[in-house]
């Protein structure tokens, strides 16, 4: 679905937890996520903590369709 977004001319992010799978299909812009049952969250931990791990891990990712690239790229976040 990425390459289709993109070859509209649409650049797009790929937040995904296994980014090996995200490369093997051809995404070109990769954020990595937490979890497949929470990928933005953590339950874990306390909502605060949670509301600041999205707020960079979505950050991360408008930062990542800003950006020019020239092959595939995964963005780093903080863990």
């Amino acid at each position: 679905m990425t390459k289709a977004i993109e070859k509209a001319g649409f650049p797009i992010v790929q937040m995904a937890n296994l980014i090996p799978v995200a490369k093997t299909v051809g995404a070109n812009r990769m954020v990595p996520t937490i979890s497949i049952p929470y990928p933005l969250g953590d339950p874990a931990t306390s909502k605060e903590d949670q509301w600041k791990l999205r707020h960079h891990r979505v950050g991360v990712a408008l930062d990542a369709l800003e950006t020019e690239i020239e092959e595939q790229t995964v963005f780093k976040v903080k863990i």
